[in-house]
């Protein structure tokens, strides 16, 4: 994309690399960077910034910031607080959002601003709001923004209740997990409008009927994001009683995480090979009033399972 270096000097000059030692103290902008496992939980960070002295190390943050991986931007007492994801997954995201001109965004995770950078590029300014729920993160995702031309809506907030000041939106795209959609994102969308999330080590694509409705399948790709803040940690993914062949597979590992605490583990490698050992996106997740639930094939189909914390499969509502 045309400019990208231009974001790119801005929004992931936060770089680091992962390894052994701390990441930077709060507030910083300068928190290590991770490879792609630690994005999922591996401990330990050097913290690298661009004004190093030490011409080695500024070296080796230059490698972080261009490098094909996520990094780690904000640690906070060893957790993972925020980081920027790996730059050819954040394409595909942008890809498979299909803005078109004149579109509004919003963004659901500011992170440094390098996403908001692209967006600000392709749609202009105010066109473009970036919502992250920590004031820290979002005043150095403004100040990155300003350094390299761009001036998109940087709003300090809860994710899960959007902004509704810009609203309405044609395209909403998270970089943090959630375990269900939010309601709060389908009441300020405009009818035929794209929600784009990680949701269940994926990537959901939701067409927007209206405010109470909305539907789409996964894509293909897997994708594994830091879960929304505030939203509580994901549901525990049993294994308990299976062979360790499906396990390495990352078909069988999405299908356990989409139907975490609604299917015993063993019920869950009987579909899944009875089914052909289906791919992401085979599923697809339906949004109806206040029932939502994930589904494999068919939302009206045999496999259904109800999105957010156990507790049984959802009765069939009502059709549109």
């Amino acid at each position: 994309m045309a400019g990208a270096d231009a974001a790119g000097a801005s929004g992931r000059e936060t770089a680091g690399v992962a390894g052994a030692g701390t990441a930077g103290a709060p507030g910083r902008e300068t928190a290590g960077a991770a490879r792609a496992g630690a994005v999922r939980g591996t401990v330990g960070y050097t913290r690298l910034w661009r004004d190093d002295p030490h011409p080695l190390r500024r070296a080796r943050w230059l490698a972080g910031a261009y490098a094909d991986a996520p990094l780690a931007t904000r640690v906070r007492d060893g957790e993972l607080i925020t980081s920027s994801s790996q730059p050819s997954l954040m394409a595909r995201m942008l890809q498979a959002l299909q803005v078109r001109d004149g579109d509004r965004v919003l963004e659901i995770g500011a992170g440094t601003g390098y996403n908001a950078a692209l967006l600000a590029h392709r749609l202009g300014d105010t066109h473009v709001t970036t919502l992250d729920l920590d004031p820290e993160i979002t005043e150095a995702a403004r100040n990155h923004l300003a350094a390299a031309g761009f001036r998109p809506a940087v709003v300090t907030g809860d994710g899960a209740r959007g902004c509704p000041l810009h609203a309405p939106y044609d395209r909403i795209i998270a970089t943090c997990a959630v375990a269900s959609i939010p309601p709060a994102w389908l009441g300020q969308c405009r009818p035929g409008a794209l929600i784009l999330t990680p949701l269940a080590t994926g990537l959901i694509a939701l067409t927007v009927a209206d405010a109470r409705h909305a539907e789409g399948h996964f894509l293909a790709m897997p994708a594994y994001f830091v879960p929304l803040r505030g939203s509580g940690p994901p549901p525990q993914v049993p294994t308990h009683g299976l062979p360790s062949r499906p396990l390495l597979d990352d078909s069988f590992r999405f299908l356990l995480n989409v139907a975490a605490g609604h299917m015993e583990p063993v019920e869950a490698l009987a579909l899944w090979e009875h089914e052909g050992r289906p791919g992401r996106e085979r599923y697809g997740v339906t949004v109806r009033g206040e029932r939502q639930w994930a589904w494999l094939d068919d939302p009206e189909g045999a496999y259904a399972w109800p999105l957010g914390p156990p507790g049984g499969l959802q009765p069939r509502p009502e059709p549109l």
